[in-house]
């Protein structure tokens, strides 16, 4: 069991601060389900290796990725390197990257990375996908729906103003029946962080609300999602060899 990152690295509008996460598929498959998901027929499971051969055994067909990982100086000097990257690389771009169709948010709220992640994940699923999982009139329906194509800050800020979200949330962490450990006081720092990969278009694209945009990583196709998806996973752990505080869930067919 982890939980999640204490902050984003922009001040929010609003101070508001929510009690973490923890990467735990019993309780995100639980917080899920509240906020619309069918979860009878997807659901998260644990994933303990990034090897190939390993993974063959997790059921075919997953459609999402959450990743949680320790902030240390190595990922958060990588963070800013890639950040000047980006801009760069922005500045200089003509468009047409294909990006238009990720569902991309960013975090404004202190502790929201593990609800951010699965917003990214459950926002990308394909359009069948969508329709046989999103409940009609949910919270994740309604919701997907007012953002829509609104910018990654007006998405955050709907995110700020909605205290239906707020309140699954934090019964999601105070859930001692599914949670491992004690959420703790809401100003603990917390030095872990979710973020999320997902399969757009056949472009796997990493998504973390503390950053400006999706980033991209490669092709791949429904079949290969999760073991390419995973190769991003790996790219986090090689820079920080000595780490063991990275753990991942899969969002897959529910198994009977």
């Amino acid at each position: 069991m982890s939980t999640e990152a204490e902050t984003n690295d922009k001040t929010p509008s609003k101070s508001k601060r929510w009690f973490p996460l923890e990467s735990n598929p019993d309780a995100l498959n639980h917080y899920i389900s509240k906020l619309g998901f069918n979860t009878s027929l997807y659901s998260f499971v644990d994933v303990y290796s990034t090897d190939e051969e390993y993974l063959s055994f997790i059921p075919s067909g997953c459609v999402g990725i959450i990743m949680l990982y320790p902030l240390t100086e190595v990922q958060e000097e990588y963070r800013k390197k890639e950040a000047q990257d980006m801009s760069a690389s922005s500045s200089s771009s003509s468009g047409g990257d294909g990006m238009d169709d990720v569902w991309f948010t960013k975090q404004r709220i202190g502790n929201a990375c593990g609800t951010i992640g699965i917003l990214h994940s459950l926002g990308n699923l394909s359009k069948t996908m969508t329709e046989i999982t999103i409940q009609p009139d949910s919270w994740l329906q309604e919701f997907y729906a007012k953002t829509g194509k609104s910018s990654p800050i007006e998405k955050a800020e709907i995110l700020e103003s909605n205290d239906e979200i707020e309140k699954h949330h934090d019964e999601s962490t105070s859930n001692t029946s599914l949670n491992q450990t004690s959420r703790g006081d809401i100003n603990d720092k917390v030095l872990t962080h979710f973020i999320s990969i997902v399969n757009v278009n056949n472009t796997i694209y990493e998504l973390d609300g503390r950053k400006d945009g999706p980033i991209p990583h490669g092709s791949t196709t429904e079949e290969r999602f999760l073991f390419d998806g995973m190769k991003v996973v790996k790219k986090f752990m090689d820079r920080d060899p000595n780490e063991m505080r990275f753990t991942m869930l899969a969002l897959v067919p529910t198994q009977e």
